[in-house]
């Protein structure tokens, strides 16, 4: 049987990228959007540049629904495997939620994707993973878990929270040969962070040490460690990826940025 990953959120972007990580080394690739004919398209560009089998899958996430992410995974199973990899990329942003003034339905539908949908999705693979006692998780989550960005409370809280999950998935899976970790983006060079480039209010997060931010390979890269053999002895880690705006106290706003 082919080895497989399923990569949610990964019709375009951070999430495609991961996903044709997976495909250049042969696995095959369930690919999760909450669009069908967008998640088709991700899957045939798959299929055409590597060779492998690829499927879409389209789901909500309004509400949980935990008879859609069963629907899902027992389908892959009737493709005939058992989910080697999962990567929880898809993510409610939460954007300019004012804490003294958001809806709490808004603030809760953070939570109901980040975490209620992510919980359900790591069930149901974890339950493929066991029969043959191997898997890997591996969650998108954000340096903003550690510290936080105005007016993101909802998406910020989280992050953390989905910390803390992926280390309670190493503990309460390991013995099923199971592993669980995080990978912690920064700022990524996504068509956002493109259009706000030149504008002064989200340029903080541009001035790492490094001096530059992620690129969707960059954070591929790090997922394909963490969600394959390569990493077979680490569970409940997490690994950092933002060019060291962590590692440092304050940010070095005197510099020029980068014109490309």
């Amino acid at each position: 049987m082919k080895k497989s990953v399923f990569v949610t959120g990964a019709h375009d972007g951070t999430g495609f990228a991961i996903a044709g990580r997976f495909a250049g080394e042969g696995y095959d690739v369930f690919i999760g959007s909450r669009d069908q004919e967008k998640a088709d398209a991700a899957a045939a560009k798959l299929r055409e540049e590597y060779g492998v089998f690829a499927k879409g899958y389209a789901y909500q996430t309004a509400t949980l629904d935990e008879n859609e992410v069963k629907a899902i995974f027992d389908d892959i199973r009737a493709n005939g495997y058992l989910l080697d990899t999962l990567v929880l990329n898809a993510a409610n942003l939460g954007i300019g939620q004012v804490s003294l003034e958001v809806d709490i339905h808004d603030f809760m539908g953070v939570y109901t994707t980040n975490i209620g949908w992510n919980f359900l999705m790591c069930r149901e693979a974890a339950r493929q993973m066991k029969e043959k006692h191997k898997g890997a998780i591996v969650f998108i989550g954000s340096n903003s878990s550690v510290r936080v960005t105005e007016n993101r409370c909802a998406y910020c809280s989280s992050k953390s929270a989905i910390n803390a999950m992926s280390k309670s998935f190493a503990v309460d899976w390991g013995k099923y040969g199971i592993r669980s970790n995080c990978v912690l983006p920064g700022m990524i060079k996504t068509v956002r962070w493109e259009q706000n480039i030149n504008n002064t209010k989200y340029c903080l997060p541009n001035f790492t040490p490094i001096h530059d931010i992620a690129s969707f390979e960059d954070v591929a890269n790090a997922v394909w460690y963490l969600g394959s053999d390569q990493s077979g002895n680490t569970t409940g880690a997490e690994i950092v990826v933002d060019g060291g705006m962590l590692a440092q106290l304050t940010p070095n706003i005197n510099r020029e940025l980068w014109k490309d």
